[in-house]
């Protein structure tokens, strides 16, 4: 999940736990908007923080990167006198 995703999450999750006050029925079970947004806001905050991990693990990777010892040029052969 990225970055924006997660804050998506979280803004749709505030909206539906502070801006409404409607309660449905769906299926025969009556859905609570007001949980859905706490669930919706958890799961993008943990996303956020894994994302957050995520990329700081990614950069501290790049700026360690052993070189390759393929890509040097290739050495003059040794002479065997």
């Amino acid at each position: 999940m990225s970055i924006g995703a997660s804050i998506v999450l979280i803004a749709v999750g505030a909206i539906l736990r502070f801006a409404v006050s409607l309660r449905s029925t769906f299926a025969g079970a009556s859905v609570n908007w007001h949980i859905v947004g706490d669930i919706l806001m958890a799961v993008g905050i943990v996303g956020l923080i894994i994302s957050l991990i995520w990329m700081a693990t990614l950069n501290r990777r790049d700026r360690y990167a052993a070189t390759d010892r393929y890509d040097a040029a290739p050495r003059e052969p040794r002479s065997m006198s």
